[in-house]
């Protein structure tokens, strides 16, 4: 995978995470398969490191990546005896955040998602850090039930907790994911393709010739944009510059 060109990433939906990756991971039966996943998404239990090491631990692929690493997590034998995870590192603790959501594949449920954020310290006295990240589970469902079925319980579907996939990311300083310009330079080069409130006033505000000339239209003008309060309304843009349409003769 070193002869891979510049600008490759590798960068799966959250339906290929759990459809291909993490399926095929728990089932087992294409050792081939395996071999490779293993170059792209490693097994780690990523709770014996600190994110910051977790990079250097990725995959071939993952490792070349400045944004997300991927990694298949076995579960953890406390999980197992039916007791909570322990997302303990030597730094830190990874933290739950929001309510699990669905993965969903031609509209059926496959697998859920959860977010963490990690903190530096120990709780309650923990430090928000930039590092999150999203676990998926794989979920069984039965064949004749579908997402959008009213008969669908949380009984008809079985998670599988042997095997989890984190993707582990830091919360982006730049405006674009992959604009690798520091913060301050994108601000202040503002992307043209988009219209900023200087373009405005300089497109629409009246020039020193237009405001001396006695017959000029913004000078005679009852609503004249030179005594009004320079912020001008949005609505500028679709206002008529002749209202007598009449007097010309299509």
């Amino acid at each position: 995978m070193e002869d891979l060109p510049p600008g490759f990433r590798f960068y799966p939906t959250e339906e290929e995470l759990v459809s291909f990756y993490l399926h095929n991971k728990l089932e087992g039966n294409r050792p081939d398969l395996n071999r490779i996943m293993d170059r792209i998404i490693p097994v780690l239990d990523i709770y014996n490191h600190n994110p910051c090491q977790l990079p250097q631990l990725g995959g071939d692929l993952s490792n070349r990546d400045e944004e997300q690493w991927f990694f298949f997590v076995p579960r953890q034998e406390s999980e197992a005896r039916g007791g909570r995870p322990n997302r303990l590192t030597t730094n830190g603790y990874w933290k739950a955040t929001g309510s699990p959501g669905n993965i969903y594949s031609n509209n059926r449920i496959i697998g859920m998602k959860r977010t963490m954020v990690f903190y530096r310290g120990r709780a309650p006295n923990g430090i928000k850090t930039d590092w999150k990240m999203n676990e998926y589970k794989s979920i069984i469902q039965s064949a004749d039930i579908n997402a959008s079925s009213s008969s669908s319980s949380s009984s008809a579907l079985m998670i599988r907790h042997e095997l989890s996939l984190c993707r582990v990311y830091k919360k982006s300083k730049s405006a674009r994911a992959y604009d690798r310009r520091p913060l301050g330079e994108i601000r202040s080069q503002p992307d043209h393709d988009e219209a900023t409130p200087s373009d405005l006033h300089q497109n629409y505000l009246p020039s020193s010739s237009a405001q001396d000339a006695p017959n000029s239209p913004l000078s005679s003008s009852p609503h004249d944009l030179s005594q009004e309060n320079t912020t001008l309304p949005m609505s500028i843009d679709s206002e008529p510059f002749w209202d007598n349409w009449d007097e010309f003769d299509f």
